[in-house]
């Protein structure tokens, strides 16, 4: 029962990981923005600045400017547009349509046309042709490098690079500015491969490392759901088969008038009794908090978030010498606070202190960041074992108190006190009460 109390406590850890996929979240828009803004840095950039020459050179060239400027925007609008598809394209969650490549194809050819054309009349200047031609195939190049493998993009960027140079041979650019515009070309088809498809590899093994541990999350579930199942089978099944045959049996007897029907009525009764004790130990063996457990997965859970955690006394006297019922209420004060810890404020630490007085057991559960936090529990709690208000009914029935405040320079601190003479159960499974105990103290330096 222990090991299913711990895949229960590593469910909820899963279930809390929300924190991890909003940072990777982050990470994936991040990526996103960067390719992004790649295609317009060099469109404002190498791709703009160049064009100032043309505007000396005559209307023909200024002509060719503007067009090869509206182009070049055009290319980048449609180059951030088809971004999103091509990552879904490359993780392999939706294929990319093959129709929205063709209007950036056409472009890309006019582009280079334009650009052959700006050469030819000596409507852009030496330098300023090496830089265009740095320009030329980022737009197009960093979607298109996540939809066909390496081997081809660089293939087809090397057959690209051959006719573009080609051309500018035919229209008699000197052999240096080709020789620039052969360099140019190879850097900026290399900047495009390493800077698009690491970082959506990146992603990607990310991304399926999150549906992988949901996955495992769900399987765990259904894991569980299936034992608890075999569980009641194995505790109901004989018992209910025992009851169904007495039940007739006493029917019978009853019919032909024999006494013994009123025994075997007796002995149904005592079954279906013991059943319901037997389904109660069922239930409250998945429902008992485990206080090792709980530890590991609050450190755990407090870490997947970023939020680094110190237990202190867990493999103590105070963490294996004290009574089940004990471990098990404080299981669920760690549990409950590192929840209370996730969801308010601005958390960076957060220490467990675990000590044992002479005659209880005392959790401290602290967390910086406590400005803007709001304390466990609320109205809304009704003692239903979850905030303050449910933790101080189940410490309550073992003797035990909680406190929980600010403590000065940002930090929260909830302290929960149990007794270790803890109060046994009656024959019917209730507490019996106990006298409160005196108050925790604020502070436990000598157990520390």
């Amino acid at each position: 029962m222990k090991g299913l109390r711990g895949v229960i406590g590593r469910v909820r850890g899963w279930r809390r990981g929300w924190h991890e996929r909003s940072k990777l979240q982050r990470i994936d828009l991040y990526t996103r923005v960067t390719l992004c803004s790649i295609t317009w840095f060099f469109a404002v950039s190498w791709g703009l600045l160049p064009l100032g020459d043309a505007l000396d050179e005559g209307p023909v060239a200024m002509a060719l400017g503007g067009a090869f400027l509206a182009a070049n925007i055009t290319q980048s609008v449609l180059s951030n547009r088809n971004l999103a598809p091509a990552f879904d394209d490359y993780r392999g969650t939706k294929p990319f349509p093959p129709g929205r490549l063709r209007l950036p194809a056409a472009l890309q050819a006019l582009m280079t046309g334009l650009l052959v054309a700006l050469a030819a009349v000596g409507g852009v200047k030496d330098e300023g042709l090496v830089l265009l031609v740095l320009d030329l195939p980022v737009a197009f190049g960093i979607p298109y490098v996540l939809l066909v493998p390496v081997r081809r993009f660089l293939l087809q960027s090397a057959a690209y690079a051959a006719a573009v140079v080609a051309l500018l041979a035919a229209v008699g650019v000197p052999g240096g500015l080709l020789f620039g515009a052969v360099v140019s070309l190879v850097v900026v088809v290399l900047l495009v491969l390493v800077s698009a498809r690491p970082s959506v590899w990146s992603l990607s093994v990310m991304w399926q490392a999150e549906e992988a541990r949901d996955m495992q999350a769900r399987l765990a579930v259904a894991e569980e759901r299936l034992r608890f199942g075999r569980d009641m089978h194995d505790v109901l099944g004989r018992n209910l088969s025992v009851i169904a045959l007495k039940s007739e049996l006493a029917v019978e007897l009853a019919q032909r008038g024999n006494p013994a029907a009123m025994d075997q009525m007796v002995e149904v009764q005592r079954i279906a009794r013991a059943s319901q004790q037997e389904v109660r130990d069922v239930v409250r063996g998945y429902r008992e908090a485990d206080l090792p457990t709980e530890l590991m997965g609050a450190q755990g859970v407090l870490q997947a978030a970023g939020i680094s955690c110190t237990v202190e006394g867990a493999d103590g006297p105070a963490g294996i010498g004290a009574p089940s019922a004990v471990q098990a209420a404080l299981g669920w004060v760690v549990r409950e606070t590192a929840t209370n810890v996730l969801r308010h404020g601005d958390p960076r630490h957060c220490w467990i202190r675990l000590a044992r007085t002479r005659d209880a057991v005392v959790l401290e559960v602290e967390n910086d960041g406590a400005g803007a936090s709001r304390p466990l529990g609320g109205a809304d709690d009704g003692g239903g074992g979850s905030g303050l208000a449910g933790l101080r009914v189940r410490l309550g029935a073992l003797g035990g108190s909680l406190t929980a405040g600010a403590v000065g320079d940002d930090l929260f601190r909830v302290t929960a006190t149990v007794p270790l003479t803890a109060p046994r159960p009656d024959a019917n499974g209730h507490l019996a009460p106990s006298p409160e105990p005196s108050p925790a103290p604020s502070a436990l330096p000598e157990e520390r």
